[in-house]
């Protein structure tokens, strides 16, 4: 298995691996320690080329350290991607990964994330220790899903507080793009709260299923962001809110669960200047890394729910710091997590 850094400019260490045997070609991003070792999910998808791979892979490190900084975390930020279709793993393919994740000799925690889940992270962590995310039957904290939902509900809630006077989401109208397992676990959450809910995604299986047990609308992908309603909720991909789209947004108010939701950073002005306000993403879905970083110690399920349910206070902290220092809801964001990283250095 070969081994290669790649030097980056404000990462502490980016790592290639190639394995010929099981044809793995993957990237470890290490962010920052400063905090503690660098969590974040492996993410294993057929990506075009490399330098997209290593896109993605920087990107989402360097959100994980912002991530885990404002979640309050003792934990650093880091990632992983593997160019693979995650219908073709093998144990073979998986225990090569894990010997990359290993070659860091900690510095790094894998956990799941997408097109990984907590069985591929057993076979890992036959090969390494330094895995997250695990069963609970292991002692890990198991799918980390239905609290990366509660966190996004709790965002939500905070967010309406700040906009509508009122934490309460009865009657509030929510479109929900991308009901995955978080996506559904979110609009089960926003049907309980009495949220009149709308929803969209390629899968018409798990659309009908929503639609069967809930009532809820459906809307195609394509316009889903374009609906009148109070809250728009993206949960899916990435690069959802661009130049193009924020001026045809029907919301006032954004909070969802998918990583990297702007397209360029420049979009956080663009959502502020339409008066539409938007809680960053790594502040709205830390639920499963909360939930994972529970699992030190010895994972308490009662414990991490309400380490999670912190997220209320933590979104409202982000709003009021960005309305009184004139700030965006990003860049309040940011000089939390700076902040507490400064401190720590």
């Amino acid at each position: 298995m070969e081994f290669d850094d790649v030097m980056i400019e404000g990462y502490e260490q980016v790592v290639r691996a190639h394995d010929p045997a099981s044809g793995l070609v993957a990237f470890v991003a290490v962010h920052s320690t400063v905090l503690g070792p660098a969590l974040g999910g492996a993410r294993f998808y057929p990506f075009v080329d490399e330098d997209a791979a290593l896109t993605d892979v920087l990107r989402l490190a360097r959100g994980m350290t912002y991530k885990s900084a404002v979640a309050g975390n003792a934990l650093g930020g880091g990632k992983s991607v593997a160019i693979v279709d995650p219908d073709r793993k093998t144990h073979g393919l998986l225990h090569a990964f894990g010997r990359l994740v290993d070659h860091l000799e900690g510095r790094y925690v894998t956990a799941p994330d997408v097109g990984t889940n907590t069985d591929d992270m057993q076979v890992v962590h036959e090969v390494t220790p330094y895995v997250g995310g695990l069963p609970v039957e292991d002692g890990g904290s198991g799918d980390p899903s239905p609290l990366t939902a509660v966190g996004v509900h709790q965002a939500m809630r905070a967010t309406a507080l700040h906009r509508f006077g009122s934490d309460d989401l009865a009657g509030r109208s929510v479109v929900v793009v991308g009901v995955g397992k978080v996506g559904h676990a979110l609009v089960e959450d926003l049907i309980g709260a009495g949220a009149h809910v709308t929803v969209a995604d390629v899968d018409g299986e798990a659309l009908a299923r929503l639609e069967q047990l809930f009532g809820v609308k459906i809307a195609a992908p394509d316009v889903a962001h374009t609906i009148t309603c109070d809250v728009y909720a993206p949960c899916a991909l990435g690069g959802v809110l661009s130049p193009s789209t924020i001026p045809e947004l029907g919301c006032q108010v954004v909070v969802g669960a998918a990583n990297n939701q702007l397209a360029t950073p420049e979009c956080a002005r663009l959502l502020s200047q339409r008066g539409i306000l938007y809680v960053p993403d790594y502040l709205a879905n830390a639920g499963g890394v909360i939930n994972i970083a529970e699992e030190t110690g010895g994972y308490d399920p009662h414990r991490a729910r309400r380490r999670v349910e912190t997220i209320y206070d933590r979104t409202l902290d982000v709003l009021r710091t960005a309305d009184d220092e004139g700030l965006d809801p990003v860049a309040a964001a940011e000089a939390i997590a700076e902040r507490r990283l400064a401190a720590a250095r």
